[in-house]
């Protein structure tokens, strides 16, 4: 199965960033704490250049405690400011205008001995689709401001919002990628929900959420569903699920197509514990391959 998604109001959207970038002193990058890497547009480095950049790590909530403080090392290795929170919850916000005091701080002492009183630390926030961008605004404010939806490509248009007198954020819609060089990274992006589902084949998501789960999580696969291994025979692994769950089709059959749906819905609402789908360690080890 090949993942796409590039809808045309992407590429707009991509030109309006790169028009705005002059107008803010600093870019918030939000990605999925689940997918430290895979949620990462390639396209933004390009598009950013060296402008003053913060990486959050949103729906920490939802990903494995262990590999996220992992990512945080890792991208802080490599310079790189990280923050991890949950803004649904709002938990860790003060953490982003802490860190972007810090990133901007040479900034702003040169405004102070020039006699510039600083103002408002002006932001624009990226992001791929239904990372949570419209959520962390939302929070920010303290109430509705931005538009919300758990699906992606909610968020059609560039808009300023204020927060008090420390930050100006400018919204911007999700921004993915043409063209997928890695084909695993358009499923664990569709199994967490950046892709809408109606392009996505669910029962090979499903296949590879359970192999996934069983390389990574095979405790999780065998407390939910009472599987240890996935093997070939998927079938049967569907069947095995459908009977637990109880997911029959008119005629007593298992409905496969809901087993499937049900797979990645468990996936994605944490019923399968906290998940991570990005690991440092492989990071590494393909750093370690292409230097042999």
């Amino acid at each position: 199965m090949t993942i796409q998604w590039f809808p045309g109001h992407m590429a707009k959207a991509r030109r309006e960033v790169t028009e705005q970038l002059k107008l803010v002193d600093i870019v918030f990058e939000l990605i999925d704490a689940r997918l430290p890497l895979s949620s990462r547009n390639p396209m933004i480095d390009e598009v950013l250049g060296q402008k003053p950049r913060l990486l959050i790590l949103n729906k920490m909530d939802l990903a494995d405690d262990r590999e996220t403080a992992k990512w945080i090392r890792y991208f802080e290795s490599k310079e790189i400011h990280a923050v991890a929170i949950n803004s649904f919850e709002g938990k860790g916000l003060t953490a982003v205008t802490k860190a972007a005091k810090e990133i901007l701080a040479p900034k702003i002492e040169r405004m102070k001995r020039r006699g510039i009183r600083p103002g408002a630390i002006r932001a624009m926030i990226v992001g791929i689709p239904n990372v949570g961008k419209s959520t962390l605004i939302n929070r920010l404010a303290k109430k509705n401001i931005a538009k919300t939806g758990n699906k992606p490509g909610v968020t059609k248009a560039q808009q300023w919002i204020k927060f008090g007198k420390e930050l100006e954020l400018l919204d911007t819609p999700g921004i993915l990628w043409p063209k997928f060089e890695d084909q695993s990274v358009g499923y664990k992006l569709a199994l967490t929900g950046a892709i809408k589902d109606t392009i996505v084949n669910m029962e090979n998501l499903a296949v590879y959420g359970l192999r996934f789960l069983e390389q990574h999580y095979p405790e999780r696969l065998t407390e939910r569903y009472h599987i240890s291994t996935v093997g070939e025979d998927i079938a049967a692994v569907f069947d095995k699920v459908g009977e637990n769950r109880k997911v029959y089709a008119a005629g007593g059959e298992i409905d496969y197509e809901k087993v499937a749906e049900l797979i990645v819905q468990d996936i994605r609402n944490e019923l399968l514990g906290k998940l991570t789908f990005d690991f440092v360690s492989e990071l590494e080890e393909q750093a370690d391959a292409m230097m042999d």
